[in-house]
C-alpha cells in the first residue's frame, strides 16, 4: 500500500488545505510564512499551481505529491465545494497511501465537524439539495476528520496567542516529516527515482543479464543500486546486495569474500580452498534464479571469480564500478553512466543533511546554493557538506565557504583520491597535468601536446575518460569535475612545502613569490599565471624562468591589458628546452634565439616585443610544433622558414602590422589554417600547400589572386574582405571544396568565376556593375551579397538554377531600377535603401513551395511603383496564407514556430481582408474560446503603418513598433511578451530608415490566445488579421 507512495517523486513537503475567505488573510498567511520561513515546502494554490493546469487536476497532483497535509477547517470550509473535494481526495490517500493529515479546528468546534452540526449541516443541506453525486463521499470524508487529531483554537480571550499554536504546528510538522517514511529513511532515493526507473526497465529486457552502473567516486551509484534492488529483489527467491567488492578483496581476500557471497545466495555455510568452483557447486547455481549487486568492482577478474556466469536463466546482475572498461571487459550487456542530480534536486539532499529539511531557512538560502554550486551535483558531496554544517551559525557557514574556495573539503577529496590511487604512473601524471592546466581544451589538442611528453598518452587519456576522472563535452573538449580538479592541486601541494619544489603551480600568489625572487627549481613542470592577478610590475630576470630546466608547460595569460610582466635591461630570455607549450601574452623580450624550440608544440607569443623568432640557420628540428600564434605583434618584421615544422597545422598572425611578407610555405604538407588578418603590410598572395582549407587575408594589402590559386585543392574558405584586390584567377572555379569567398570591399570590378560547391558569396561594396546573364550548375549557393553595388539591373530568375539560394542581399545599391523574376522559395531578400528601385515582380508563385521563414524587405525604396507596392503586398498576403495551410498540414506532427515579415514603403492596406481593424496606435483583442482547435491556437498576422523617420533596423519593433501579446483567462493573465525585433528580423543588415512603411508580420505560437498591439509613435495604423484551423477549414468549403 505505502510502496506507490514512497516511489513517487515527492515534489512538496505539505499542502495546505483552507477556506479563502475565512483564513487567507490571517491565520492561514501567518501559518504559510512560517512554514516557508523554517524551509518547509508548501503547496498553497496561489503560489504553486503552474499557469495552465486544470485546477481539479492539479490540486490532486499537488496532494499526491505531497509528505502531508494540513486541513484548516474553519466556520464556511464546507460550503465550498473545491474544499471539499481536497478533503475527499485528503482522506481517501490517507486510508489508501498512509498520508498524514493534521486538522485545525480553526473557530470551530471538532464535534459539530464529526456530527456535521450547527452551520456544516446547511452547507451540507445546500449541496444534497444541488443533487450532487459528490455529496455522500463528502460527508463521510468530513466526519471521518473530524474524528482525527488536532489543534483547536477558538480564539476567545482565555484562549492561548495564535502566534503560539502556529510555533507548535510548524514544530509538530518537522518533526513528522523527519519520522515519517519521507525522512531519513528515503533522503538517499533523492532524485534518483528517473534512473531507477530506467534501470528498472533495463532488468525487464531478455538481453540485459548484466548491467554495469559507471560512474565518478560520490556519483551515487552505489544509492542507484540499492534504490533498484529494493524494489527488484521480491521478484527473485535468491539475492545479495555485496559492498565494496574491491576494498574487502584487498582487505580479506578474494577467495574470502566469494565464500561468504556464496553463502548468503545458497542460505548455507559454504568453503571453496580452490581457485575454480566445483562441478556440484556449480550445477546449484545454474538452477538459481537470482538478483545480485556487486557494487565497487575495480577488476573484471573479481566479476569472472564470484561465479555469476553461472548463475540461471532470468537472473539479473548489476554492478557498479568508477571504470568503464571494468565493466566492458566483465561482460556488462548494457552499462548506464549514473548521472549527477540536478540544481533542484541538489539542494533538497544538501538542505536534507544541513537542515533535516527539504530545503534551506530562508537566512541560509544563498549560501546553501554556494555549497551546491561546488559539488556541481554529486551526492556524496552534498552529503559531507551537509552532514558538516548541520547545526552550524551563519558564520561558521562562511568561514567554511571560504575554505572551500582554498582548500576544497578533505573528507570529499580523500574519498576521491581512492580513484588517482589506483591509476598507474603515467596516468596519474597526465591527469595532473589537464587537471591543473588543460581544463576546456580540446580533446586533439590535449593529445598532441602531452603525446610529446608522455609515450601512450592518448591511451592515458582514454583511460582517465573510462575512469570518469576526465569527461569529454559535446564540442570534444575535455572538462574536470571541480571537486577532481580540487583533489589534483590537494595533491601537488602535500608534494612539499616549499613553493619552489612543487611539480606545477597555479596560484597567482605562489607564482609571484618564484618569479619576484627567483625560486624557480627543476622540480617545477608546468607554471600557470593569470597576469591580472599580479598587483605590481614584475620585472623579469632573463634566466628566472631558464633556472626551470624541466618546465613543460608555460601560460602567462591575462584578462586585461595591463602588462605586469617586464623585461629587465637584458633584450633576451632563459627558456628551458623542455617546453611543450609556450603561451605568453605580451611577451616582453624581441626574440627566441637562444631558445631550442625542439619539443614544443604550441607557440603563443600574441602582443608581444617580437620582432622575430629565430633565425632560419639555427633551428629545424620543430617537428612536434602544430600551432603558431603571433596575435598583435606589431613589430614583427621576420617570420622563419619552418623547415623542420613538417606537422605544423596552424599559423595565426592577426595585426601584425610589420609583416611585409612570408617566406614560401610549400614544404608545410600538414599546414591547414592561416590567419592574416590586418597584416597590411602584406602585398603578394602567398605560396602555400595543397592542404590549406582555410586562408584569411582580410584588410591585407594583397592586389590579386594568381592563377596559383588552382593548386589549392582542400581550400574551404578564402577571405579577401576589404583588400586591394583587383583580379581574381578563373582558375578559382577549380577549388571544389571551397564553400565561402568574401570579396566585400575589394577593388574588383567583374564578377568572379564561381566554384561548383561555393555555399556563400560575398561582394558588398565592389565595384561589380552587373551579374552574368547565366551560371554554370551553381545549385549549392544558398547565400549570395550584392549589397552597395553599382548594378543596376537583377533578373533574379538568373539565381534559378541555384535551387538551395536563401538569402539574396542588394541593400544600397542606389543604381538598381529593376528586380524581377523574384522567386517565391527565397527566405530572405534585403534591399533596403535602394533608392532607385522601380519596379518589383515575383515568378508565379504555384511553381515553388513557400519557405518555412520569409523575409522581405523594401524599406526606404521611395521610388517603387503603384504595380510594384501591390504586387509586393499580394505576394505577402499569399505567403501568409501559404504558411498556415503549411502548419495545418503540419498540425498533427508538430508545428515549430515559424515567421514571416515583409516591410516596404506606404501608407495603406486593402482593409477588406482584415476582421479587426484600428486607426489608433494600438489594438486589443479579446479571443473567443471557439478560436482554439484542440487547446491551441494557429496563427497570428499582423498589418501595419508606421512611421519610420530615423529609425534603425533594432528600432523597428523595440522603439516605433512595440507588440505585447498577452493572454488571460478569468482575469489572470497567463502570458506577456513583447516581440522585440531580434526575434523578428534574423539576418545582420543594420540601416536607418526613414518616412512611412508598411510592415507585415505573421507567426504560429501555439501558447497565444490573444493580442494586445501596441505602436509607440502617435501615427500608425494597425490592422490584424487571425486565421485559425477551424476557420481555414470553413473558407475551403464556402
Amino acid at each position: 500500500m505505502a510502496s506507490s507512495s514512497s516511489s513517487r517523486q515527492m515534489k512538496h513537503q505539505v499542502f495546505l488545505s483552507f477556506r479563502g475567505e475565512d483564513t487567507r488573510l490571517n491565520f492561514t498567511s501567518h501559518l504559510l510564512k512560517a512554514l516557508k520561513d523554517t524551509g518547509v515546502n508548501v503547496f498553497f494554490d496561489e503560489d504553486t499551481l503552474e499557469k495552465g493546469d486544470q485546477l481539479s487536476l492539479a490540486l490532486s497532483q499537488a496532494i499526491a505529491t505531497s509528505n502531508l497535509s494540513i486541513i484548516v477547517l474553519s466556520v464556511n470550509y464546507a460550503s465550498s465545494k473545491s474544499c471539499l473535494a481536497e478533503l475527499s481526495d485528503i482522506m481517501d490517500r490517507k486510508d489508501t497511501e498512509g498520508h498524514i493529515v493534521l486538522p485545525i479546528f480553526y473557530h470551530v468546534d471538532p464535534s459539530d465537524v464529526r456530527n456535521l452540526a450547527g452551520r456544516f449541516k446547511t452547507s451540507f443541506d445546500v449541496h444534497e439539495s444541488e443533487k450532487l453525486d459528490q455529496v455522500q463521499q463528502w460527508q463521510a470524508a468530513f466526519v471521518e476528520v473530524g474524528k482525527l487529531k488536532g489543534w483547536r483554537i477558538e480564539g476567545g480571550k482565555f484562549d492561548r496567542p495564535e502566534t503560539e499554536y502556529i510555533k507548535d504546528i510548524v514544530e509538530y510538522v518537522i518533526k513528522k516529516l523527519m519520522n515519517s517514511k519521507f525522512g531519513s529513511a528515503s533522503e538517499e532515493f533523492i532524485g534518483i527515482d528517473d534512473q531507477k526507473d530506467t534501470i528498472l526497465r533495463l532488468i525487464e529486457q531478455e538481453d540485459s543479464r548484466v548491467i554495469g552502473l559507471w560512474g565518478m567516486g560520490g556519483i551515487g551509484k552505489t544509492t542507484l543500486a540499492d534504490a533498484v534492488y529494493k524494489e527488484a529483489f521480491p521478484k527473485f527467491k535468491d539475492h545479495c546486495f555485496l559492498l565494496n567488492v574491491s576494498q574487502k578483496s584487498e582487505k580479506q581476500g578474494i577467495e574470502s569474500l566469494r565464500n561468504e557471497f556464496l553463502s548468503e545466495l545458497l542460505n548455507q555455510k559454504i568453503h571453496i580452498g580452490t581457485l575454480s568452483i566445483g562441478f556440484p557447486l556449480i550445477e546449484r547455481l545454474n538452477n538459481k534464479r537470482v538478483i545480485v549487486v556487486l557494487d565497487d568492482v575495480n577488476d573484471p577478474d573479481q566479476i569472472d571469480f564470484m561465479g555469476v556466469k553461472y548463475f540461471g536463466d532470468g537472473s539479473k546482475i548489476i554492478i557498479t564500478s568508477r571504470d568503464r572498461q571494468v565493466l566492458k571487459n566483465g561482460g556488462a550487456d548494457k552499462i548506464y553512466e549514473v548521472k549527477k542530480l540536478n540544481e533542484n534536486d541538489s539542494l533538497q539532499l544538501f538542505s536534507t543533511f544541513a537542515f533535516k529539511l527539504l530545503n534551506p531557512s530562508v537566512d541560509f538560502r544563498d549560501l546553501s546554493n554556494k555549497f551546491v554550486k561546488y559539488a556541481q551535483g554529486n551526492p556524496l558531496a552534498l552529503k559531507v557538506l551537509g552532514s558538516k554544517l548541520y547545526t552550524k551559525t551563519k558564520k561558521d557557514w562562511e568561514c567554511e565557504v571560504e575554505k572551500l574556495k582554498e582548500y576544497g573539503q578533505p573528507k570529499i577529496l580523500q574519498i576521491l583520491k581512492r580513484s588517482f590511487d589506483g591509476l598507474e604512473e603515467l596516468e596519474k601524471n597526465i591527469f595532473l597535468d589537464i587537471a591543473c592546466f588543460f581544463k576546456w581544451i580540446s580533446k586533439e589538442e590535449a593529445e598532441n601536446i602531452l603525446s610529446s611528453c608522455y609515450k601512450g598518452a592518448v591511451c592515458g587519456i582514454s583511460n582517465l575518460i573510462d575512469k570518469c576522472l576526465l569527461d569529454i563535452s559535446p564540442v570534444e573538449h575535455i572538462s574536470v569535475h571541480d571537486m577532481l580538479e580540487e583533489m589534483a592541486k590537494d595533491i601537488v601541494r602535500q608534494e612539499s612545502k616549499s613553493i619552489g619544489m612543487r611539480s606545477r603551480l597555479w596560484d597567482p600568489k605562489d607564482v609571484d613569490k618564484v618569479l619576484r625572487y627567483n625560486k624557480g627549481t627543476e622540480s617545477i613542470e608546468g607554471i600557470e599565471l593569470d597576469m591580472s592577478q599580479i598587483k605590481h610590475v614584475l620585472r623579469l630576470h632573463p634566466s628566472t624562468v631558464g633556472n626551470m630546466l624541466n618546465l613543460k608547460y608555460l601560460n602567462f595569460y591575462s584578462r586585461n591589458t595591463d602588462k605586469k610582466l617586464l623585461a629587465d635591461e637584458h633584450d633576451n630570455v632563459s627558456l628551458p628546452n623542455e617546453l611543450r607549450y609556450l603561451w605568453w601574452r605580451y611577451y616582453p623580450f624581441r626574440n627566441l634565439l637562444s631558445f631550442n624550440p625542439k619539443n614544443l608544440v604550441i607557440l603563443g607569443l600574441s602582443d608581444g616585443n617580437m620582432e622575430q623568432l629565430w633565425d632560419d640557420d639555427d633551428h629545424q628540428d620543430l617537428v612536434n610544433l602544430r600551432t603558431i600564434v603571433l596575435n598583435g605583434c606589431k613589430n614583427l618584421r621576420k617570420f622563419p622558414k619552418l623547415l623542420g615544422a613538417i606537422n605544423l597545422e596552424d599559423i595565426e598572425c592577426r595585426e601584425c602590422e610589420s609583416l611585409v611578407e612570408l617566406p614560401c610555405l610549400n614544404h608545410l604538407a600538414s599546414l591547414a589554417s592561416i590567419t592574416l588578418h590586418k597584416c597590411r603590410s602584406l602585398k603578394e598572395f602567398l605560396e602555400l600547400p595543397k592542404n590549406i582549407s582555410y586562408l584569411d587575408l582580410g584588410e591585407t594589402g594583397v592586389e590579386e589572386v594568381p592563377d596559383s590559386i588552382e593548386h589549392l585543392t582542400r581550400l574551404e574558405v578564402l577571405n579577401l574582405r576589404d583588400t586591394m584586390v583587383k583580379n581574381v584567377s578563373t582558375r578559382i572555379s577549380k577549388l571544389e571544396h571551397l564553400w565561402l569567398l568574401d570579396l566585400s570591399y575589394s577593388s574588383i570590378a567583374e564578377f568572379p568565376e564561381i566554384p561548383i560547391n561555393l555555399q556563400h558569396l560575398r561582394l558588398a561594396d565592389t565595384e561589380i556593375e552587373e551579374v552574368p546573364s547565366r551560371f554554370d550548375c551553381q545549385s549549392s549557393l544558398t547565400l549570395s551579397d550584392l549589397s552597395g553595388t553599382s548594378i543596376t539591373t537583377v533578373d533574379v530568375a538568373t539565381f534559378i538554377r541555384f535551387e538551395n539560394l536563401e538569402h539574396l542581399k542588394m541593400n544600397y545599391c542606389h543604381k538598381l531600377k529593376l528586380l524581377s523574376e523574384v522567386p517565391p522559395n527565397l527566405s530572405y531578400l534585403e534591399a533596403h535603401g535602394c533608392t532607385s528601385l522601380e519596379k518589383v515582380t515575383f515568378i508565379d508563385r504555384n511553381r515553388f513551395e513557400v519557405p518555412n521563414e520569409i523575409f522581405m524587405i523594401f524599406s526606404d525604396c521611395f521610388n517603387l511603383n503603384k504595380d510594384s507596392i501591390d504586387n509586393i503586398e499580394e505576394t505577402a498576403m499569399f505567403k501568409v496564407g501559404a504558411q498556415v495551410e503549411r502548419w495545418i498540414s503540419l498540425w498533427e506532427s508538430g508545428c515549430e514556430s515559424q515567421r514571416l515579415f515583409f516591410c516596404f514603403p506606404g501608407n495603406e492596406i486593402s482593409a477588406n481582408k482584415f476582421e479587426f481593424q484600428s486607426l489608433n496606435s494600438s489594438i486589443n483583442l479579446k479571443i473567443a474560446p471557439n478560436w482554439r482547435i484542440g487547446g491551441r491556437f494557429l496563427a497570428f498576422a499582423i498589418f501595419l503603418v508606421a512611421d519610420l523617420t530615423n529609425c534603425s533596423r533594432y528600432e523597428y519593433i523595440e522603439r516605433i513598433c512595440e507588440y505585447q501579446l498577452k493572454a488571460t483567462s478569468g482575469g489572470n493573465e497567463k502570458f506577456k511578451t513583447k516581440w522585440s525585433d531580434r526575434r523578428v528580423l534574423d539576418f545582420e543588415s543594420v540601416f536607418e530608415c526613414n518616412g512611412e512603411h508598411v510592415l507585415i508580420l505573421c507567426w504560429n505560437k501555439e501558447t497565444i490566445t490573444g493580442c494586445f498591439v501596441s505602436c509607440l509613435n502617435s501615427k500608425p495604423r494597425a490592422l490584424v488579421k487571425k486565421q485559425t484551423q477551424k476557420q481555414k477549414q470553413k473558407n475551403e468549403t464556402s
